[in-house]
């Protein structure tokens, strides 16, 4: 039975699409629904759907972003209002897209596409996925509107509440309903969530490694491949080593 992930941050939009997919192709399950890329990226390490079906514009990690971590995995589906993002890679066989509002006949292609490349692992011959990838992103940076990103951590240290400077942080890892934060001057824990902050950090600086960790790539000193699909990043002038698991693996191929 083929199976798929929707991931959009409009809930209509989520369960119309389904209702949708439903219609014209009764046996696909629908196994997870995701609100925003980063639990999108959670469900498919869980759920390792056949088909995902990415909105482009999501808050925080967005849908190209998220196929990036899920690379050949699945066949990826980018739902957008602008079809700018997607038309090139669609006319090289990377990926497929679907224009809001949805429209029956566009989504019945797809469909149909997705059946035969299910059938026949066409996936396997597409295009470097990444390399195309990496071109939508920069067209949709082109399109975005600046943003402010986080400068300062507020954390509790001892009796006292201390400002910690975001270009002092090392790493931050989830533990247990904190995050615990790693910088030049010590530890503190704060009650932020490892999900939130991946959100509110600059991207061009840092980048979550795992469902668990964010990492500074400045303090990164080298990557190392481990067992299976995983692998570990070693830090300047500390012994800590950070995990990176399997969806985030793409970023560090050039280390």
């Amino acid at each position: 039975m083929p199976t798929a992930l929707i991931a959009d941050d409009e809930p209509l939009l989520r369960e119309r699409l389904a209702a949708q997919l439903r219609s014209l192709w009764p046996e696909l399950e629908i196994v997870a629904n995701a609100r925003n890329g980063r639990e999108a990226v959670e469900l498919f390490d869980e759920t390792q759907p056949q088909i995902a079906f990415l909105d482009v514009h999501m808050p925080g990690m967005n849908g190209i972003e998220v196929a990036r971590c899920i690379g050949r995995r699945a066949q990826i589906v980018f739902v957008t209002a602008y079809d700018r993002y997607a038309v090139d890679a669609f006319e090289q066989g990377a990926l497929d897209y679907l224009v809001k509002p949805l429209e029956p006949k566009r989504l019945a292609d797809t469909v149909e596409r997705l059946r035969e490349r299910l059938r026949t692992s066409a996936g396997a011959e597409r295009p470097d996925l990444q390399a195309v990838l990496e071109s939508m992103a920069a067209t949709l940076r082109e399109h975005l509107a600046p943003r402010t990103w986080l400068q300062w951590i507020k954390a509790s240290v001892g009796g006292t509440v201390r400002l910690i400077p975001v270009n002092q942080v090392i790493f931050l890892k989830s533990d247990s309903k904190y995050t615990l934060v790693v910088w030049e001057g010590g530890e503190a824990l704060i009650r932020k969530t490892i999900r939130e902050l991946a959100d509110e950090l600059d991207p061009a600086r840092f980048v979550q490694v795992h469902r668990s960790a964010i990492v500074s790539l400045e303090r990164v000193s080298h990557f190392k491949h481990g067992p299976g699909d995983a692998g570990e990043l070693h830090l300047k002038g500390r012994a800590e080593r950070v995990p990176v698991s399997r969806s985030y693996l793409h970023l560090f191929h050039s280390l």
